[in-house]
């Protein structure tokens, strides 16, 4: 049997060990930080910590009707549960595979537009969906920075680096959303941009593994690229209806910060929201070149640090921060795993 055939054939058997492998190298790579955990949580209160159950129910929710929305404004109407789920295992995919978030792009792009599914959608539409919900959750959290500054300001201590760390932050944040709409915004740059982007790609392949000199066919590619500029075009012909994702993607950011809170306030301490809105954001950031799953080392490092620049001591904010992402891990991505493995391995699903 060619390995090309193999490959065809064996293809789920694969991800799911790549998947499990992935999934145990998360685990090793966090095993000091759960013992960590584990021996705390006797120090803290429960209670506020199953806070975020129902905080992490409403994010999920809050994304599930972003999908909604802007799946309606390109004329197509998605279950919620189905989206609910999808939400779900798209967590997992990014949590476990690190890229960034591309490989979520593409997990999601595929998910909705999958032959098993029903759906009718196109992979350009999906993969241009998951990339607006990506830009809105951006621009949102932009607000959140605005009244990070000012919570600081008014109620605690707001250093230089404290102000040029967000300015930055928040210049970096406008410059690529003004970028991806200038790319996108005509049907040449697209195709330039993405075309220059896809050979690229193709000449990594081949530098690797020595194949087809065009793995990915710009021909095809270029079809996709027409089609995620339309819907693009059509979604901001809607601009006004796009303020509905955009207060669901404010949602979606503020019970991000609440779930952290919840576990400062589980170790009996009510510190200014403020500090952690900044801290997230620049975390999250980072965390998105990190090569380990998660952000993992990254994430806890500008954590802490930001967070010592506005006052909170490390000996708070970095326990606090690694219990946060052990519990949130626990709680998300066993579920994400299920349904993921269920999506890639039964068959048709009809969502609408």
């Amino acid at each position: 049997m060619s390995s090309k055939s193999f490959l065809k054939k064996q293809w789920k058997l694969i991800i799911n060990i790549i998947t499990i492998l992935a999934l145990i190298i998360l685990v090793y790579l966090i095993r000091k930080q759960l013992m960590s955990t584990l021996d705390n949580l006797e120090n803290v209160n429960a209670w506020a910590l199953l806070l975020l159950i129902p905080i992490e129910f409403l994010n999920y929710h809050a994304q599930t009707k972003m999908y909604q929305k802007l799946f309606k404004i390109v004329g197509n109407k998605l279950n919620y549960k189905y989206l609910y789920k999808a939400a779900l295992e798209l967590n997992f995919v990014n949590h476990v595979f690190p890229s960034g978030g591309v490989t979520g792009i593409s997990y999601f792009g595929v998910r909705i537009s999958g032959k098993q599914n029903d759906t009718g959608i196109s992979g350009g539409k999906a993969t241009l969906i998951q990339i607006m919900k990506l830009v809105l959750t951006i621009l949102s959290f932009e607000v959140l920075l605005f009244v990070g500054l000012i919570l600081l300001s008014a109620f605690g201590k707001v250093s230089n680096l404290t102000v040029l760390v967000a300015a930055i932050l928040s210049t970096i944040l406008i410059v690529l959303t003004v970028l991806f709409g200038y790319i996108v915004g005509s049907k040449t740059r697209i195709n330039n941009f993405f075309t220059f982007l896809t050979k690229g790609i193709n000449k990594l392949i081949y530098l690797i593994f020595r194949k087809e000199p065009e793995s990915i066919n710009i021909k095809k590619a270029k079809t996709v690229f027409d089609d995620f500029h339309d819907n693009y075009r059509q979604l901001v012909s809607h601009w006004k209806e796009l303020r509905s994702p955009f207060w669901y993607a404010l949602l979606a950011n503020i019970t991000e910060i609440l779930a952290i809170y919840a576990v400062y306030v589980a170790f009996g301490k009510f510190v200014n929201i403020g500090a952690i809105i900044i801290a997230y954001g620049v975390a999250n950031f980072a965390g998105l070149i990190s090569f380990l799953p998660g952000g993992i080392g990254i994430y806890e490092a500008l954590m802490t640090a930001v967070l010592a620049s506005t006052g909170i001591p490390p000996k708070l904010s970095l326990p606090v921060t690694v219990m946060y992402r052990i519990i949130n891990t626990l709680i998300q991505v066993p579920p994400g795993y299920y349904l993921y493995h269920k999506a890639i391995n039964h068959g048709k699903e009809v969502v609408k």
